[in-house]
């Protein structure tokens, strides 16, 4: 007569991880095991709605930080930074020439932690101007434009252009008068250009003169067009960078 061996006795780790990872709840949401084998962890990130902007395998090259500074998630990094700032201080200001300088001041000075939310939106949108121009560089001196990425390079000028427009367009926010000058000697410059000149300065400050239309034209550009459009050409730009193979490998 035979006699059945009993089954081994699970740890408790055995136990711990069938409960946490084999209920149906956890496979609803994660379709793959745990990622301790290779198979699992490439389809961690390949399932995942986030990771999958990632590949799954990269080249050893790609790992060191001198290959590409990290400039473009550096610039990526600033611009979600400038999001969150930049959300806090629309609770505290009014697009309105009568309001905007004495709001800007009242921020500065009555609100809690008001400036430094200010000097943070400040001083991340020069570092994502400048991030942004460094990572264009390094493209263009590794020669990462070339074929098959030159589809992702004009998309790379493209987001260079909305950086620096979103930059132009905060300028005149505070309304103080550094900025209501300098936006009216620029906007005289883009109505000095042949033919469309004229139409294009009334059409971006809302008249003839920078007063309460243009502010409102600046702000809503600033706030909603912009970065708008920036956050469909990052995704299109992350998108482009993983069917084209990843990173280009240093020449």
């Amino acid at each position: 007569m035979a006699v059945s061996e009993r089954p081994p006795k699970q740890s408790w780790q055995d136990k711990v991880y069938d409960k946490l990872f084999h209920n149906f709840v956890w496979r609803s949401i994660f379709r793959s095991g745990y990622p301790n084998t290779p198979r699992n962890q490439m389809l961690v990130v390949a399932t995942n709605v986030f990771l999958h902007l990632h590949p799954t395998r990269i080249h050893r090259t790609h790992v060191k930080i001198t290959h590409t500074y990290c400039l473009g998630g550096l610039s990526f990094f600033l611009f979600l930074g400038l999001t969150v700032t930049g959300v806090l201080l629309m609770f505290y200001y009014v697009p309105s020439i009568e309001r905007a300088y004495t709001d800007m001041v009242a921020l500065q000075t009555e609100v809690r932690f008001g400036q430094l939310m200010r000097n943070m939106h400040r001083w991340m949108a020069h570092g994502m101007v400048l991030a942004v121009f460094m990572h264009m560089m390094r493209v263009f001196y590794t020669g990462a434009y070339k074929p098959p990425r030159e589809f992702n390079w004009i998309v790379g000028v493209i987001l260079l252009v909305l950086t620096l427009l979103l930059s132009f367009t905060g300028y005149l926010l505070p309304w103080d008068q550094l900025a209501f000058w300098a936006i009216t000697v620029g906007t005289n410059m883009i109505g000095s250009a042949p033919i469309f000149g004229p139409d294009s300065r009334f059409l971006l400050i809302g008249g003839f003169a920078v007063d309460q239309g243009a502010l409102v034209r600046f702000y809503t550009l600033h706030v909603i067009g912009l970065p708008l459009l920036a956050a469909i050409f990052m995704a299109v730009h992350f998108w482009r960078i993983r069917r084209d193979g990843g990173l280009a490998r240093p020449l």
